[in-house]
């Protein structure tokens, strides 16, 4: 009988061990990678998104920035988390769409190593010059360009970037030959404009806005053919005669591939959720992000787009990742 109740117990216990041992999802901190330094949109966003899911999840929301190398070295982190969903990467367009076709060999695969959770917001680009720069029109400064070739300077987020790619757009597609400089994020990018080390930034208007209504920077275009409702005031790309030139950013929520469904669909549900609220909606407009969310499925998809479209533009434009 002793014997009996001693194997009862021990199966007991082995049937309550699985079920403790799924605890519900969050059940301690969870990590945001942003591979990029503070103070570009990325980070802006991950921090916003953190605070919200912190009071939705009752844990710990922490974000960390892991710049360098355009973004892969955060983006390798990501890759080689644990799949339990408490390493997410918030990356942008570069890294996600541009970067395969830009490197010979990257430390992730965006198809691969990650899963997707939602895409969260976009930004479009905007070109700024500082005001020491005499343009005061994109038209001027093409001009300005055409007459002192190689001389004029824009700043981005780091090599292969987005924003990269935008800057090689415009030259193809007005005729003129700029110098690239490329640094570890929109905010160093941004604050080389501001001392002069370059007369250009080609970044989100999320970076900048304070700057911008202070007088310290020029916004010369949005990189689109018509003006964003949200800033009606500042002239597009189109009305310069660049019909066809699109630079923007958007930025997704990924996890490591092999992450629990449920998990993902978890996060999915809280992110969009957050970001569906007017208040913390009106708040990202505000800063110049806009708002738009969906499904991992839908996510997938457009990813899968926008990198056939990436290729095309890095192959017209003649980009390589060789500096």
């Amino acid at each position: 009988m002793r014997m009996l109740a001693l194997a009862t117990a021990a199966l007991a216990a082995l049937a309550v061990a699985p079920v403790a041992a799924q605890a519900p999802y969050p059940d301690h901190a969870v990590r945001i990678l942003v591979p990029f330094p503070p103070g570009g949109p990325a980070d802006a966003l991950a921090r916003i998104a953190a605070d919200e899911m912190a009071r939705s999840f009752g844990q710990p929301v922490v974000v960390e920035n892991r710049p360098g190398a355009g973004g892969n070295i955060g983006m390798e982190l990501g890759a080689k988390a644990p799949p339990d969903g408490y390493t997410l990467t918030l990356a942008p367009t570069g890294n996600l769409t541009v970067a395969p076709h830009l490197y010979a060999k990257l430390p992730y695969d965006p198809a691969k190593d990650y899963a997707p959770i939602t895409v969260i917001a976009a930004v479009p680009n905007i070109l700024i010059v500082n005001p020491r720069v005499p343009a005061r029109s994109l038209a001027e400064l093409i001009a300005l360009a055409k007459a002192k070739p190689g001389v004029v300077k824009y700043s981005t987020p780091g090599n292969a970037s987005s924003n990269h790619v935008a800057g090689a757009l415009l030259e193809s597609m007005a005729g003129i030959k700029l110098t690239h400089v490329p640094y570890k994020g929109s905010g160093p990018a941004t604050i080389a404009a501001l001392g002069g080390e370059v007369d250009i930034v080609i970044t989100g208007i999320a970076t900048v806005t304070p700057q911008w209504k202070a007088g310290k920077l020029k916004i010369l275009a949005i990189g689109a053919d018509k003006r964003h409702p949200s800033w009606p005031d500042i002239p597009s790309t189109g009305e310069a005669g660049l019909q066809g030139y699109y630079a923007g950013t958007w930025f997704g929520v990924v996890a490591r591939t092999g992450t629990p469904r449920g998990i993902i669909d978890k996060l999915n549900r809280e992110i969009v959720a957050a970001l569906s609220a007017g208040e913390l909606k009106d708040r990202l407009t505000a800063i110049g992000f806009d708002v738009f969310t969906g499904t991992p499925e839908e996510f997938a998809a457009f990813m899968k787009t926008d990198m056939a479209r990436a290729a095309k533009v890095i192959k017209a434009a003649g980009i390589k990742a060789s500096e």
